[in-house]
């Protein structure tokens, strides 16, 4: 019996075997189980993503279609599983319960990879650098350069609700005045406006951000507050998927596909060392 095409290309991938190999060999005890079955009987993998965080992945209101850097990674996947792709929203606030609860088979939208989340779920390898660093007004750049000159009860700080952001902001500035706005997309803009003075995000958004607003900087981008990986977030029993994501991750790295990627949705965005954000 021939095996399923998401089994074959998963086995390609993980095994690093050439194609033709995948395809002539056949027994049963090569044959991944659990979640890579259902996904190939379901014709489709699931991809949990909040839409909210752009370049990362975000749900364009005009086109109803999902953009970002994510976005094109879930594609990808997608194709080299040889099904269809189908997004399921989440929040940050209930990233993890959706996660465990199986809602989806990963989530990928610019999740951190942290020791929290790895002692209840699975995690990838990290596949981009990021950190935590701030969006401000332009003409506040030399005003904000440091936690210190943040943490100050006359600093407004606006963050998304039950994310990394909330969690940074109120272990790091117990000092200032922390708003939680609950849509993310439209803090920066906030920010512009002055109804807020700082935004802590990760420096894939602020350096989006300040190519769409020139009213907007990131004055601490290449020296952020922490420094960590993204990674695709799934539940544990889904260990085959995870050896089929880690192998897939490996070879859009080797083909130059993750560095392309952050060209087109991050660093074009930017003045200044590419190497240096990815580096964070």
């Amino acid at each position: 019996m021939k095996k399923p095409l998401a089994t074959l290309l998963c086995l390609l991938l993980v095994l690093n075997l050439p194609f033709s190999a995948a395809l002539a060999e056949d027994s049963a005890s090569a044959r991944p189980t659990g979640a890579l079955e259902a996904i190939e009987a379901r014709g489709a993998l699931r991809v949990g993503t909040t839409g909210d965080y752009n370049p990362m992945s975000f749900l364009d209101p005009e086109t109803n279609a999902y953009v970002g850097f994510d976005a094109a990674l879930a594609e990808d996947l997608a194709a080299a599983l040889g099904v269809a792709l189908e997004y399921v929203p989440t929040s940050w606030p209930t990233l993890m319960d959706d996660t465990l609860a199986g809602k989806f088979d990963l989530a990928l939208c610019g999740i951190t990879i942290t020791d929290a989340r790895k002692e209840q779920a699975l995690m990838s390898k990290g596949y981009l650098g990021n950190g935590k660093t701030i969006l401000c007004r332009t003409e506040d750049a030399g005003r904000y350069t440091s936690l210190e000159a943040i943490n100050r009860p006359e600093v407004r700080v606006m963050v998304n609700p039950g994310g990394l952001n909330e969690k940074f902001a109120r272990a790091n500035l117990p000092d200032c005045t922390l708003i939680v706005h609950d849509v993310n997309q439209e803090i920066p803009a906030l920010v512009a406006a002055g109804e807020a003075d700082i935004m802590i995000t990760e420096i894939m958004e602020a350096g989006y951000y300040v190519g769409q607003d020139e009213r907007l900087a990131a004055p601490l981008i290449y020296e952020p507050f922490t420094r960590g990986q993204l990674g695709a977030l799934m539940p544990r029993g889904n260990e085959d998927l995870l050896a089929c994501v880690d192998a897939f991750l490996d070879e859009e790295r080797a083909s130059g596909r993750l560095d392309e990627l952050a060209e087109e949705y991050i660093y074009r965005y930017l003045d200044g060392d590419a190497e240096a954000a990815d580096a964070a």
